[in-house]
């Protein structure tokens, strides 16, 4: 059969859900990056030749309480240096994962130890930071739940994973991974859609209710999904209690970005409760979940929210020093110039140094930082979207919070996705000491130049 798009969106609703690695044993101690095979695409296709950690995708679940600290030796066994970031997690500078910045990168046969506090419970994710176009697209990357002191009671607590693969029509990993067109444009979007479940129910019941923690863990590509069967209210996003339970109708969500749901069955017997991906004009079930039966004969009560992370919230931030950043470049971009290694060069030029995406001028990692932040200092980014095509910013290190036109603050986030020609504001307390990257979490758009970092004193 002839693989194209359509039929890997419309057929993922057929997606094999791959068990977790390791089944109930805790996490091993030692997680090795390395080549494996998984059977993504169903049917008469061979497995698919993926890089994962523990050679599965996605890698061992890591699951631990709040106020613990998880240690992790990263064994790298791929024939490509690499390293783990541990995003969402506030973690000391030196355990970051950012090579060039916070740590050099294990070289192949190499280890390195990460030793990791959970200042923060929820729901948080972690993936190669090297050359990580290509080693997130070939599937390394895995979960962090970090389970709450009083964890809410609900019947089932299933991760949802959104990723999209670009497979060879033998369902092979498409090797293309440094293609121009994708670093200039929207970024390298997969054409199978894909949604793992885990732990995954034989079966619901009317009325049971479910925590929902989605993940895209995309390496480019904007997921909007709804859900069909299934009502209740969004209490986290990346990671962060929301201070009152939010209303939802459709999630959208950059690549990175997280959210956590808690909802109850209202699927009747013998349907099912659907997890729904939107594209353009037509919609595709990502995911299933038969209702075969009925838990009580009313809803629950009210949906609480979770207890809140010990993370500094901003109070008046109209004194705060501000530091402006402005996106430009790519396809259709007015960019005429950038600032690359010292070097100003010319649209061309930048072309061929395959970095064409700027901040404030500047293409790849500046020597100097965006800002030299004090100890507890307010922090304020105007950002402005001068491309033409979407931006997923993140933030490492912190939670930050928008601030809006009328002064009030949004919920506390680490990525924030950024429309074409937007403008939009965040603020944070620099409150965790050293070197902090920012940049596009589109991977192929930050490979392409969209990177700074700030300093914490």
């Amino acid at each position: 059969m002839h693989l194209n798009r359509r039929h890997f969106l419309a057929g993922a609703s057929a997606l094999a859900v791959l068990p977790k690695t390791g089944g109930a044993a805790p996490a091993p101690r030692i997680i090795e990056a390395r080549a494996g095979k998984v059977q993504v695409v169903q049917g008469d296709y061979p497995e698919t030749e993926i890089w994962g950690y523990d050679g599965g995708v996605p890698g061992p679940p890591i699951q631990a309480r709040q106020g613990e600290t998880v240690s992790r030796t990263l064994l790298n066994s791929l024939p490509q240096p690499t390293a783990i970031h541990w995003h969402g997690l506030r973690v000391p500078n030196d355990m970051d994962g950012v090579p060039g910045l916070t740590q050099d990168a294990v070289q192949t046969g190499g280890e390195f130890l990460y030793e990791l506090p959970l200042k923060d419970a929820g729901t948080y994710w972690y993936h190669s930071h090297n050359q990580s176009t290509e080693q997130v697209a070939r599937g390394l990357y895995g979960v962090i739940l970090v389970d709450e002191a009083e964890i809410p009671e609900v019947d089932h607590d299933i991760t949802v994973l959104l990723d999209d693969w670009r497979l060879s029509q033998k369902a092979q990993i498409a090797e293309d991974f440094g293609a121009m067109h994708d670093w200039t444009h929207a970024g390298r979007m997969g054409n199978y859609v894909h949604a793992h479940l885990s732990p995954l129910p034989s079966g619901l019941q009317r009325n049971q209710r479910l925590r929902l923690r989605f993940v895209n863990v995309a390496t480019d590509r904007i997921m909007a999904v709804s859900l069909r069967g299934l009502t209740g209210k969004l209490v986290a996003h990346d990671g962060m209690p929301v201070e009152r339970p939010e209303e939802f109708d459709t999630l959208v969500f950059g690549p990175a970005q997280r959210a956590d749901v808690i909802v109850d069955v209202t699927a009747e017997t013998g349907e099912a409760a659907q997890v729904i991906l939107h594209e353009r004009d037509a919609a595709y079930i990502l995911g299933e979940l038969p209702v075969t039966g009925q838990d009580a004969a009313s809803p629950r009560g009210a949906i609480a929210a979770l207890s809140p992370n010990p993370i500094t919230r901003l109070g008046d931030v109209a004194e705060a020093r501000e530091v402006p950043l402005k996106m430009e470049g790519g396809a259709m971009g007015g960019l005429r110039q950038g600032r690359y290694k010292g070097r100003m060069l010319s649209t061309r030029e930048l072309v061929e140094e395959g970095q064409i995406w700027t901040f404030n001028g500047i293409a790849g990692l500046p020597d100097a930082p965006l800002v030299t932040a004090s100890h507890g200092e307010t922090i304020r980014i105007p950002m402005v979207n001068d491309t033409a095509f979407p931006h997923a910013m993140h933030l490492h290190g912190t939670h930050f919070q928008e601030v809006f036109p009328d002064g009030t603050l949004g919920p506390l986030r680490d990525t924030i996705l950024m429309n074409r020609g937007e403008s939009r504001e965040i603020a944070f307390v620099a409150d965790n000491p050293g070197d902090w990257l920012l940049h596009c979490h589109m991977l192929s758009h930050q490979a392409a130049g969209m990177k700074t970092w700030i300093r914490v004193t």
